[in-house]
């Protein structure tokens, strides 16, 4: 299955199990421990706060596994499980990343029981939030261009764009970070706005030999130039922008604005 597919899924899986936490609970409520054995199979799920007593161990498990697929971890991220012959409490919340995901299923809960009315539709007609929505397969779900952005206030472009490449030899083809051309124009867009434009051409430059039909890279490279002070740099960028997008009337007008 497609990392695409896996995702899709995984949304479905959790929004139907958000959905299921929000039928009225047991009695006893949502809280504290369950003891005790079903009759003909194995004892209930313990230790559920967010989910009524009474759900089948099914259910919870499917979801479990829909959480795994969506941050692309293992149970081990949230649960106490030390491998073959350690401890495995998977009623522990010993760990803080079981706390984090209670907090999240509730605060998706939340957002979905107020999203038909904010968007104006039924609720059979709404798109509804799971973990899949902003995790895409990874555990801290920040954009690419953040990760580049600390990567580089210590190590500059070439830690930013090495880290790039690292996450882009990983997870190309899925939807976990940007790799489109805009990743790396924003990066750029970034060094000049902290006046690092030799910065700002390492991540153009590099942009160039991912996308070399880039229209929006090679401007970039002109108004990079331009602030050096380099205006046949800028001029010659820019010829090659618009001779990438000759409909562009925006890069027209500055290529003929860097001629006088």
């Amino acid at each position: 299955m497609t990392r695409l597919s896996t995702l899709a899924l995984a949304t479905v899986l959790l929004t139907a199990s958000i959905a299921a936490a929000q039928q009225p609970p047991a009695p006893g409520g949502v809280t504290g421990t369950v003891t005790g054995a079903r009759a003909g199979g194995p004892p209930p799920m313990s230790n559920l706060l967010i989910f009524p007593k009474d759900t089948p161990r099914e259910t919870v498990i499917t979801t479990m596994q829909a959480f795994t697929a969506a941050l692309g971890v293992q149970c081990n991220y949230c649960h106490v499980q030390e491998g073959r012959g350690g401890r495995n409490d998977m009623a522990s919340d010993e760990k803080p990343a079981k706390k984090a995901a209670r907090g999240m299923m509730t605060l998706a809960r939340e957002i979905n029981a107020k999203l038909p009315e904010a968007v104006g539709k039924g609720a059979a007609a709404t798109t509804r939030v799971g973990c899949a929505t902003c995790h895409r397969g990874v555990p801290i779900p920040k954009q690419i261009t953040d990760i580049m952005t600390e990567a580089g206030s210590t190590g500059g472009a070439a830690a930013g764009l090495a880290t790039f490449k690292q996450l882009r030899e990983k997870f190309y083809g899925g939807q976990s970070y940007d790799f489109s051309e805009g990743a790396l124009i924003t990066m750029a867009q970034r060094a000049n706005t902290a006046t690092k434009y030799d910065d700002a051409l390492v991540y153009l430059q590099a942009n160039l030999e991912y996308y070399p039909k880039s229209a929006r890279s090679y401007s970039a490279v002109a108004q990079m130039k331009t602030a050096k002070g380099d205006k046949p740099g800028a001029i010659a960028a820019m010829e090659k922008a618009v001779e990438l997008d000759p409909n562009n009337a925006q890069m027209k007008a500055q290529l003929e604005a860097l001629k006088k």
